[in-house]
């Protein structure tokens, strides 16, 4: 049986499934698990197709002081216990700048250029291409595949990419890319099934979690999205302020001392729900909590989704429906029904009862806008790249894929 493993590494857990290769080029997903706690308290956890526990299994504190031990201790227990060996190996990789406008076939030449917008995401690009590395040297035979976040709004018109700076910055690739793109294209190849009378319309998509973003939808291509040139800009997140005057960076360098780097881990760790509430990044402990802060802190993310929703409705010149994915968007009753309220004036009628059962389509038959909770599967998404870019691309390092 060929298998694809997808990983997607954080800076102290890494993420992986495992995807059986079916006939007709089909997956099915396997095993999920991740190792988390990676430098202080590892732990190995995996369930399978059935949510059927596999591992469960902490280790000392010096076996994995990092994310290539991760991965070592992850494969050794998929190749050794498991009998598995993929195939190919596909990665999320945060930021591929202008230089990659699809998924990848992975050699040292394209780590090094991945390597120059470590910068543009510092919370995630160095830990992307840590696997990536740690593979390359150990299974230099193994395909490995880079699946990017930004690639799929690379469809914007450039009106909506350059920022009002000499072209020289944007010839250097200092542009709004957009990002989350791997979850906008797995709702926009949903939506067909899901509602096809609107899957061609214009649509607005919101990813919420400890991460959020929204994507202006119109034919199913991206148009328009709430993040820019790095993952800092748009929405209030989890530790990032979302959309801030630039001028406040240059107040944090020169009034309060700041060094560049010191910005950049504030503005990346301490802000948007975190610092505003001085309590948490989370969501449902602000959601429960009874202290003030936390509920501006709800309330200002509620807001800010609210008028994005009206400059990404401008940039469609309309609005055919809303859809809700990610952490937040998928399973916060009460934050999805505060954004409806939001939105009211384009014509959102929330049905209640749907929305607390978690429905596919949680607005009122008599909404003018009809408003989806669509469930987001980035993994599922770099599975089929990953399959796709094999088949479609073969090469003499590449190990033939059963698809029928």
């Amino acid at each position: 049986m060929d298998t694809i493993l997808v990983v997607n590494a954080g800076s102290s857990s890494v993420k992986f499934q495992i995807f059986s290769v079916e006939g007709e080029g089909k997956l099915r997903r396997l095993i999920k698990g991740q190792m988390d706690g990676i430098g202080s308290r590892p732990r190995l956890r995996a369930s399978g197709a059935d949510n059927d526990a596999l591992a469960d299994r902490v280790y000392p504190i010096e076996a994995v002081p990092d994310l290539p031990a991760a991965m070592g201790i992850a494969g050794g227990w998929l190749r050794d216990e498991l009998r598995i060996s993929p195939v190919a190996v596909g990665h999320r990789v945060v930021h591929g700048g202008p230089d990659f406008d699809r998924p990848v076939l992975i050699d040292h030449g394209v780590v090094a250029r991945l390597e120059r917008f470590v910068a543009l995401a510092p919370l995630h690009q160095p830990h992307n291409l840590a696997p990536i590395r740690s593979l390359l040297a150990n299974f230099p035979a193994l395909p490995q595949v880079a699946c990017f976040d930004t690639a799929f709004h690379r469809t914007h018109d450039a009106v909506a990419d350059y920022y009002a700076i000499p072209h020289q910055l944007h010839a250097e690739g200092v542009r709004r890319y957009g990002f989350h793109g791997l979850s906008y294209e797995y709702v926009a190849k949903t939506l067909p099934q899901v509602a096809p009378e609107i899957a061609k319309g214009r649509v607005i998509v919101a990813h919420l979690g400890s991460g959020a973003s929204m994507c202006a939808l119109k034919g199913g291509r991206s148009t328009e999205s709430t993040m820019g040139f790095t993952a800092l800009d748009g929405l209030p997140m989890g530790t990032r302020p979302g959309q801030i005057d630039p001028g406040v960076v240059l107040y944090l360098i020169s009034e309060k001392g700041m060094s560049a780097s010191k910005a950049q881990n504030f503005l990346y760790r301490d802000c948007g729900l975190k610092g505003l509430s001085g309590i948490s990044n989370d969501m449902r402990e602000l959601e429960t909590s009874e202290d003030p802060k936390a509920k501006l802190a709800v309330e200002y993310f509620v807001y800010r989704i609210g008028l994005n929703a009206g400059m990404l409705a401008a940039a469609l010149q309309g609005l055919d429906a809303f859809v809700f994915t990610a952490g937040i968007g998928e399973n916060s009753v009460r934050i999805r029904a505060r954004i409806a309220e939001q939105l009211r004036w384009l014509g959102v009628t929330l049905d209640e009862a749907e929305n607390s059962r978690h429905a596919r389509l949680i607005s009122r038959s008599d909404s003018r806008i009809p408003v989806y909770v669509i469930p987001t599967d980035e993994e599922l998404m770099i599975a089929q790249h990953t399959l796709s870019l094999l088949v479609n691309r073969p090469s003499s390092n590449v190990r033939h894929v059963r698809v029928s």
